[in-house]
């Protein structure tokens, strides 16, 4: 058919010869994968939130911010997990302190 019978009958004996050597280096493709998905992607992950909770722990009145949505306004007041923008004159929304982008030079919003 598909496979001969000598084949057939030789595989299992090759497996069986592996032993302990042949199991740490099956092994070691899926270890250094593991490794190198760490360094590339959690780690810098990591990294950013702690930089982007970090901006977020400092933000004060005043500040002028951009949000994840495209807001664009200055803080008028804070509170635990949510804070004040005015976007315009007199107008004034409410949004979470997460959906702060990033902290804006200040001059920015006119």
């Amino acid at each position: 058919m598909f496979i001969s019978s000598a084949f057939a009958q030789t595989a299992p004996a090759a497996a069986a010869d592996t032993g302990l050597m042949g199991s740490l280096t099956s092994m070691l493709p899926l270890v250094l994968m593991f490794v190198v998905l760490y360094f590339i992607m959690i780690r810098p992950q990591m990294k950013r939130q702690k930089e982007h909770r970090a901006m977020i722990d400092a933000l004060a009145k005043g500040d002028e911010v951009a949000t994840v949505g495209g807001l664009l306004g200055k803080v008028t007041s804070l509170s635990e997990g949510y804070l004040q923008l005015e976007i315009a004159n007199g107008v004034q929304v409410q949004v979470q302190r997460s959906a702060v982008a990033q902290v804006l030079p200040k001059g920015t919003v006119k």
